[in-house]
């Protein structure tokens, strides 16, 4: 195997493999993919690239074909605000840099194409990814990756083409992954070493006996590792159940609070179990609606989370937070222009929450957030009465 910088030339089951790290925002990297594919001519080019990501790069207006209620209905509000802060952020530097993010996979697209290559989407879905993290992370662990989120809107300092050039070096991107590994190794394993796999996997079923990968720099040496074992995909794709402990938690906590008060009822007075009731339903209501109105939703939504949260925080089959999206989407329906400008109302603090389609999505985290906050409170509080 002969290595040079972030391109490692390999022979894989008698096969040759040139295997390519980039930078998912530099110029540099763009052009070397393009050399590297026009001077291989390879049989295949595999590209870390899912299919839905891949539709996402090609074409850049398919926010417009977003169904926002759907998304509310599905619960999948908060994957797909994650996803847009994540995207956001590469906006952000892309546009400092002058480059579009995810430009050196749509040259490897093209390139592959234009030397009449077979074309693999080798990376796992994206979605997938973020359940897959999603539901293997604690309520703290997620409300944590939530602000760390949140900050990220925050962060206007500029980034040089030399930043991220070093961001490439394969030193200091161990030195970032081994970080990453102590701060939570769960989201390590999700989010890194199973894309490892799934991607190594990929290359390995590829068709041809030239083959041209190209990869982000973070994955290099988990691939180089990966390649020489066999992984089964189907297992990596599975989205697993939610855990034990949470479902207990879901169903236990109401339990405990609707226990509490009926032993109030029965077993103090009346009186006490309706200075209970009144506790949780302002305390709950408040927090839900303070989120809400956090996220500036319309004061009609701010009203319904305060109404819903006392209720829906007693039945796991339904949060506050989804009832507020539902009445802000309905009262603010998103408008064309909302789609129109998404891409780029979502680079800065302000349009996220000028946008009606992210505010919709923020009224959920929120609302969600603080009825989770008076579910907890609350319960203290009415405890406090016994």
């Amino acid at each position: 195997m002969v290595d040079s910088g972030n391109v490692h030339q390999l022979e894989l089951d008698g096969r040759h493999l040139t295997l390519v790290g980039t930078a998912h925002i530099s110029r540099s990297s763009v052009e070397e993919v393009k050399q590297i594919i026009d001077e291989q001519k390879p049989d295949t080019v595999c590209v870390e690239l899912c299919g839905s990501r891949y539709e996402s790069l090609k074409n850049r207006d398919n926010w417009q074909e977003m169904d926002i209620l759907k998304v509310v209905k599905e619960q999948k509000t908060f994957l797909l605000l994650a996803n847009l802060i994540m995207s956001a952020f590469q906006k952000r530097l892309g546009a400092q840099l002058g480059i579009q993010p995810g430009a050196e996979m749509l040259e490897a697209v093209d390139g592959a194409e234009r030397v009449g290559a077979n074309l693999v989407l080798a990376d796992r879905d994206v979605r997938t990814t973020l359940q897959r993290t999603w539901r293997g992370m604690t309520f703290f662990a997620k409300v944590k990756v939530f602000g760390q989120l949140m900050m990220g809107l925050l962060v206007s300092e500029e980034i040089t083409q030399d930043e991220v050039e070093k961001l490439k070096q394969g030193d200091a991107l161990s030195e970032a992954m081994e970080a990453l590994a102590s701060d939570s190794k769960d989201m390590k394993r999700t989010l890194i070493d199973e894309r490892d796999q799934y991607l190594a996997e990929k290359i390995r079923q590829a068709p041809g006996t030239n083959l041209v990968a190209v990869v982000g720099a973070g994955h290099l040496s988990g691939i180089l590792k990966e390649l020489n074992e066999s992984h089964n995909l189907e297992n990596l794709e599975i989205v697993p159940p939610p855990s034990s402990t949470g479902q207990f938690l879901k169903w236990g906590i109401p339990a405990i609070i609707i226990g509490l008060i009926a032993y109030g009822f029965f077993s103090v007075d009346a009186g006490v179990s309706w200075q209970m009731i009144q506790r949780w339903f302002l305390i709950n209501g408040f927090l839900s609606a303070l989120g809400a109105a956090l996220a500036l939703a319309h004061p009609l939504t701010i009203i319904s989370a305060f109404l819903a949260a006392p209720f829906t925080s007693l039945n796991p089959m339904i949060a506050a937070g989804w009832v507020a999206g539902l009445v802000e989407a309905i009262l603010n329906k998103p408008q064309v222009k909302d789609f129109e400008h998404l891409g780029e109302d979502i680079t800065s603090f302000k349009g996220f929450w000028k946008n009606k389609i992210t505010r919709i999505l923020l009224v959920v985290v929120f609302a969600n957030l603080g009825s989770t906050a008076g579910t907890l409170i609350g319960g203290v509080a009415i405890a406090t009465l016994l």
